[in-house]
């Protein structure tokens, strides 16, 4: 059985146009994607057991700190917990046929952006209209 070799991000950028979104580009992001989801995974367990081994012995000062590093622990479960949904949904629409498409205009995201950020569901103009509009809806 042979194995393919999945092209390097120059190799992608230096495709055509007429190739967007096509089965080499696709198996590649799918792979980063699931990738990036064990990585979020093993990660998420290994600050779970930091917080489990956390000691709640010691003086005043040692309990301040040990309260700062658990914060800081929640704040970064927090962040991949939301994560994972978002490579959830990009492996879908990967499954589906809708990855490397605006959500909002049917347009190419592009593959820098992808490469940046491979949960992207927005073209940058689509992003950029969408955090315009953000600040009206927090004020209201």
């Amino acid at each position: 059985m042979t194995v393919k070799h999945l092209p390097a991000e120059a190799d992608l950028l230096a495709m055509p146009d007429d190739d967007y979104m096509n089965a080499e580009q696709l198996t590649f992001f799918k792979l980063r994607l699931e990738s990036e989801r064990q990585r979020v995974l093993l990660h998420l367990d290994e600050l779970k057991g930091e917080i489990s081994r956390s000691d709640a012995s010691g003086d005043e000062a040692d309990k301040a700190m040990r309260e700062e590093d658990l914060r800081m622990l929640f704040r970064q479960i927090d962040r991949e917990s939301r994560l994972l949904p978002k490579i959830d949904a990009a492996l879908l629409r990967i499954k589906t046929g809708r990855y490397g498409y605006c959500i909002e205009t049917d347009e190419p995201i592009g593959l820098p952006r992808l490469l940046l950020r491979p949960t992207a569901e927005r073209s940058i103009d689509a992003k950029m209209t969408q955090e315009q509009r953000e600040p009206m809806y927090r004020k209201a």
